[in-house]
């Protein structure tokens, strides 16, 4: 395995694009970057989209746009103390500090950007469809065994490059044409759904791309030069483990606070987790001088996110060599000293948080709900492409859904759409996934007729 270069890694060529990435006075490549994802639609819909809490009518509560906000101000911290490192032991080229800080920002902005309505739940209910719908195995003869499992493994990574690289400004090759640099530390999974040939380690235990766009990121892979463990499977950009980190910082900390907030959780079993986590003890005298209990949650958290920020930016430049070389590596908050309480901590959020009661009966709604629109629009979209081709004739209802669906009046004047399967499922799950929470609710109850 050949060792992977810094100077390649952050390469600002843009997806899509011939010309060479520029740099100029005012804004690096990675600065238009981020730029270019917090303007899109995409990631603004992420406002009404479940981080853990779906529905919720508490403002305070995190969604998935505050949540993603949070994983890249962590993001950049990261990036930017790694940057100072590697600026000073690594040929970067005519990379700055701040713009390895700001690649690991927009990938870390960008993370959650494919996932459907109902987060984790929704790409479940995704899963389970596309394995025992009979209506999904009839299409089955006419898809390869690879365009199947990108189905029935759905994952909204995997739809999130497809955003950034296709869906957002398709009218151009790259999509938003990000730098190779962003989009190789956005792929946490930079494979495809075949699992025997994913890369061993955390690296392979999801994917980040569709067949469909295997193409792309394979430009992506040798612009940055990814190591290739097998056809489309790469070793992880060294920088993603620092996207993985902060999702991961974001997500345990800030839930844990969430759940206090919504009252899931004791106040005073928040203050011991968090102090659990600081190696400071002055820090619980400290909070005697704060009355106000979310005053004190907050200021531990604060605390607890810097404590965290400096003991993966620690590992992160002891490891440098070993991601460069590929090593199937673990999460870097796994290697922290403090790893066996974050361990703790994610546990009792599953016991009080993720499997509470009335996030649970809101999910199973949803799996249904998702599902159901699944039932709906598949056969739909099949229809309307056998009644193009004169293979059939559309029902009434399906002609009237169509309608409904994005892009596909434009899609059915493709014969090659018509004719291909793996496309029109494409379409639905483009058309599901970009569905906010609140939509996805309203437009359900419409095709059942609970709502006019």
């Amino acid at each position: 395995m050949s060792k992977m270069e810094w100077v390649k890694l952050l390469s600002p060529r843009r997806l899509g694009s011939d010309a060479p990435g520029s740099y100029s006075f005012e804004r690096s490549p990675f600065q238009r970057d981020f730029d270019r994802v917090i303007f899109s639609g995409a990631f603004r819909r992420l406002q009404n989209k479940t981080q853990v809490f779906p529905l919720v009518q508490e403002d305070y509560v995190r969604t998935r746009l505050t949540h993603s906000l949070e994983t890249s101000s962590i993001g950049r911290s990261l990036g930017t103390a790694a940057g100072a490192f590697l600026k000073k032991n690594y040929d970067l080229g005519e990379t700055q500090i701040s713009d390895v800080g700001a690649i690991v920002a927009t990938a870390a902005l960008s993370h959650d950007i494919g996932n459907p309505p109902l987060g984790h739940a929704g790409e479940e209910a995704i899963r389970y469809w596309f394995a025992t719908s009979q209506v999904a195995k009839a299409m089955y003869d006419e898809l390869t065994p690879d365009q199947i499992k990108d189905f029935e493994l759905y994952e909204g990574n995997a739809q999130g490059f497809r955003v950034l690289s296709v869906l957002e400004m398709p009218d151009q090759k790259g999509g938003m044409q990000l730098t190779c640099a962003t989009l190789g530390a956005f792929a946490k999974y930079p494979g495809t759904s075949n699992p025997v040939v994913r890369q061993p380690g955390v690296a392979g235990k999801k994917f980040n791309f569709f067949h469909s766009e295997k193409e792309l990121f394979a430009e992506v892979a040798h612009n940055c030069g990814l190591y290739e463990y097998a056809p489309y499977s790469y070793a992880r950009h060294p920088l993603a483990y620092l996207v993985e980190a902060a999702d991961d910082i974001a997500y345990l900390i800030v839930d844990f606070e969430d759940g206090a907030r919504l009252g899931m959780i004791a106040q005073d079993e928040v203050e011991s987790r968090y102090l659990s986590l600081l190696d400071d003890p002055d820090t619980a005298s400290h909070l005697k001088d704060i009355a106000n209990p979310v005053r004190r949650t907050e200021y531990l958290r604060a605390l607890v996110i810097g404590s965290l920020v400096r003991g993966v930016t620690q590992i992160f430049i002891e490891r440098c060599d070993e991601l460069l070389n590929g090593a199937p590596g673990m999460p870097l908050t796994e290697m922290l000293p403090c790893a066996p309480q974050l361990a703790e901590l994610r546990k009792r959020s599953v016991e009080l948080i993720y499997n509470n009661r009335k996030v649970a009966e809101i999910i199973g709604s949803g799996f249904e709900m998702v599902s159901g629109m699944l039932d709906i629009f598949v056969p739909c979209v099949n229809e309307l492409a056998a009644e193009k081709l004169k293979k059939g004739k559309a029902s009434y209802r399906s002609r009237r859904l169509g309608a409904i669906l994005t892009d596909v009046s434009t899609c059915l004047e493709s014969p090659e759409w018509c004719n291909d399967p793996y496309a029109r499922l494409l379409t639905v799950m483009d058309f599901i996934s970009g569905m906010t929470d609140s939509y996805a609710v309203s437009i359900y109850r419409k095709l059942k007729g609970i709502a006019l």
